[in-house]
């Protein structure tokens, strides 16, 4: 078994994404392998919603106000975005044929309702499943990698998130079809897609009915 932390760092080693966080301030005081440190932590305590607070109780050498710290100075969209794009077109590029099969230029989107507390800022009401939470649309590529992400309005337009992505994911991947469900096209996706070269590829409910 590999812990999750241990597949981050690795991961930082070999891509180097880390490099991609620079700070908000005029200068760095602390020197880069610290804040690599730092910020590989604190992307795990977010992204498993481990939390600051325990992630740092379980390293002797950097404190919660550390933590803090780094999350406020290195830690914000454009930074995430760009080191996403990073490690999404490393993973591209080492890719073997032989191993992964040959890739195809398709991708499928769809919505997620991810449950968050009621006081959570990001915390709406869906209508559709009756309960609070947070809406993200993902773009998944054929392999199960995720090359875009955004957080949207339960009572959004999925079509105008599906072509958001495509037309801004900024990756490696070349895209010439997109599979949605339902919600995820309409006549005006049709033509949006037609024009920018896209294929729209639904999965209609009922549709035999």
């Amino acid at each position: 078994m590999i812990n999750l932390i241990d597949i981050l760092k690795e991961t930082d080693l070999w891509v180097g994404f880390t490099d991609l966080f620079q700070t908000l301030a005029t200068h760095e005081r602390l020197d880069r392998k610290t804040i690599q440190k730092r910020l590989l932590l604190c992307l795990f305590g977010l992204g498993t919603n481990t939390g600051l607070k325990r992630v740092a109780s379980g390293n002797t050498d950097v404190t919660y106000k550390d933590l803090v710290y780094i999350k406020r100075k290195y830690i914000y969209k454009d930074n995430l975005k760009a080191s996403n794009e990073h490690v999404t077109n490393a993973i591209l590029a080492d890719r073997l044929e032989e191993v992964w099969g040959k890739g195809t230029t398709s991708c499928a989107s769809d919505s997620t309702r991810v449950v968050a507390y009621d006081q959570n800022l990001r915390t709406q009401w869906f209508p559709r499943y009756r309960g609070p939470g947070v809406s993200v649309y993902w773009h998944v590529e054929e392999k199960s990698m995720c090359i875009y992400s955004q957080v949207n309005t339960p009572n959004s337009s999925e079509v105008a998130s599906m072509l958001h992505g495509l037309l801004n994911h900024n990756t490696n991947k070349e895209i010439d079809k997109n599979f949605v469900d339902t919600h995820g096209q309409s006549e005006v996706g049709f033509a949006f897609c037609h024009l920018l070269g896209f294929k729209l590829m639904p999965r209609l409910k009922n549709i035999g009915s």
